[in-house]
């Protein structure tokens, strides 16, 4: 795998679970079965936002998430951009994955956008919240096409909407037996326009307190099933 410092989402769980009470939770069952996390919450004001989901499935080799979001208008992304870049300026559907149960302070982030251009990195973010003046850092899956990683993005203009399947090597995350494990997950999706940029409008499956996705706290719990 052409990435650095890999083996930190192997690390062994040793923190307590999160103190948060109403994360939300889901099953995961193998594919082609799946369950769906629903974003329809905004960030950080918990409003009405237009809805999104991520369905998931898993098999012996991937986790599959094939993200969906309506109510589209704009398809807003920079045509400039390439793998790992900034795509998260514009408009983006987003997981971010751990295996295990802690709030955790290394993860990984995958992004997409209308263009299928991908974003996949680990992220290093020791104060779990991304505070001010603490350590953040992130280290990028450079080949993701030769390292198992795929997505495929269609858009229908007609319905205002784009679907993006994405597949996730599980070998990334070291995990030996799938059935049964468990993680913490959450899901997102910005929303901007070429009037709006670069503000942004946030939603998220596990909305957090402050317009602030890196804030492991609140990722939702998540079991293969």
């Amino acid at each position: 795998m052409r990435m650095q410092q890999l083996s930190i989402l192997s690390i062994p769980v040793i923190a307590a679970a999160s103190g948060l009470t109403d994360l939300p939770s889901l099953q995961v069952p193998e594919c082609p079965d799946l369950a769906t996390a629903t974003i329809n919450q905004s960030v950080p004001d918990r409003t009405l936002f237009p809805l999104t989901t991520a369905s998931l499935c898993y098999n012996e080799s991937s986790l599959q998430i094939t993200f969906k979001a309506y109510n589209e208008t704009n398809y807003y992304y920079n045509a400039n951009q390439t793998t790992n870049g900034d795509i998260w300026e514009y408009e983006v559907m987003e997981a971010f994955l751990y295996h295990g149960q802690n709030d955790p302070t290394t993860y990984f982030e995958f992004e997409v956008n209308p263009n299928n251009v991908t974003y996949q990195a680990v992220v290093y973010n020791p104060s779990k919240v991304r505070a001010t003046d603490a350590p953040f850092d992130h280290f990028f899956v450079t080949e993701p096409a030769a390292d198992g990683f795929a997505a495929k993005t269609t858009l229908d203009k007609h319905a205002g909407t784009w679907i993006s399947t994405v597949h996730i090597p599980l070998a990334i995350f070291d995990v030996a037996e799938l059935q049964g494990s468990q993680w913490r997950m959450n899901f997102f999706r910005t929303i901007t326009s070429p009037s709006t940029y670069p503000n942004q409008t946030l939603g998220a499956w596990s909305p957090t307190d402050e317009a602030n996705f890196h804030m492991s706290p609140y990722f939702g719990k998540v079991t293969f099933v």
